[in-house]
């Protein structure tokens, strides 16, 4: 899994006008949650451009005055008319407490029915994913190149012992679409025989 490094700084007050004064300076007010009281703090506006604009999962370290915080990110609000980081959640990480987090899916190999003009289509681009932040996967790999033509992979379909998929078990994840080409060769091959 991906860390990013930050250092903020602990907000003396809090409220309305502090945030404001806060995002005037190009930072953000943050709270961080999970081991004991709250922890409130402030980041650079450049700083979440490390998360922002990458699409791989990360957990983020924090640096607070010299203490170091491991967390991830809970949740990001937006303001509405420049897009930039208004206010942002920290979920503090603890070595043995399970996580969830959104994880993304990737294919290894190429799929048997695809050679024959099928088309890979992912139902679902992103799992979520429960495990113990070591065990945490940086993406859901499967191997699709047993998949003929209108095979799937199903969610039930992808076991690890070190994480859970919480996603619905029936759901499929990736399937093989017949295409024209793929219908037009196998209409060519039956009448050959």
């Amino acid at each position: 899994m991906r860390i990013v490094s930050m250092s903020g700084s602990l907000r003396e007050n809090v409220g309305k006008k502090d945030a404001k004064a806060l995002r005037r300076q190009d930072l953000v007010p943050c709270v961080m949650y999970g081991k004991g009281e709250q922890i409130m703090f402030a980041l650079k506006q450049t700083d979440f451009q490390r998360i922002l604009f990458n699409p791989e999962p990360c957990f983020v370290e924090i640096d607070l005055n010299g203490t170091k915080h491991s967390a991830m990110v809970k949740e990001m609000q937006f303001h509405p008319v420049s897009d930039i980081v208004y206010h942002c959640d920290f979920f503090e990480l603890t070595d043995d407490k399970p996580i969830v987090m959104s994880i993304p899916v990737h294919t290894t190999g190429t799929a048997a029915g695809v050679m024959k003009g099928g088309k890979l289509v992912f139902k679902q681009k992103r799992l979520n994913v429960k495990a113990i932040p070591a065990n945490m996967p940086s993406e859901v790999l499967i191997d699709v190149t047993p998949l003929d033509i209108a095979q799937r992979v199903k969610v039930q379909d992808i076991h690890d012992e070190k994480y859970e998929i919480l996603n619905v078990k029936t759901s499929d994840v990736v399937v093989i679409n017949s295409t024209r080409a793929a219908a037009t060769a196998t209409t060519e091959t039956t009448e050959e025989a």
